[in-house]
């Protein structure tokens, strides 16, 4: 079967690789926690922690799962790791925990991106569990 020179080829349902874009989207929700403090929305200490960190994976699963996202479990994976990064550049410019070496030491970078890793990836085995439900697992 020949195609036309000006038919188009099949779409693909979802590009192979990582969509930078979409991981560095979803890590900056990371600045929900200087922007609610600044403001003064959600109050202070675990009721304002719990709503930051539950908002943030509802959007998360929800944006990877229903969307055409290949790859979720890397893809929310990395983004754990860009919302770590966020988190600790927005603290140095904001105020809080400082430069590693200052308020915090520098040891515990490398544990809080890991721990934020991990978020992500529960975050994308669960997007996965959503796109498999809706038929579109890979």
């Amino acid at each position: 079967m020949t195609s036309h020179p000006y038919s188009s080829p099949p779409a693909r349902p979802a590009a192979a690789g990582i969509q930078w874009p979409l991981v560095l989207g979803l890590g900056s929700m990371a600045l929900l926690w200087p922007l609610t403090a600044l403001t003064g929305i959600g109050g202070t200490g675990a009721p304002r922690a719990l709503a930051i960190v539950g908002f943030t994976a509802l959007v998360w699963i929800a944006v990877v799962g229903f969307g055409r996202v290949a790859r979720p479990v890397l893809t929310l994976t990395l983004t754990g790791v860009v919302f770590g990064l966020v988190a600790m550049a927005a603290s140095i410019v904001f105020g809080g925990v400082g430069l590693p070496g200052e308020d915090a030491a520098a040891w515990t970078v490398v544990p809080a991106l890991a721990m934020d890793a991990f978020w992500g990836f529960v975050a994308g085995v669960l997007a996965l569990g959503v796109q498999k439900l809706r038929g579109e697992g890979r």
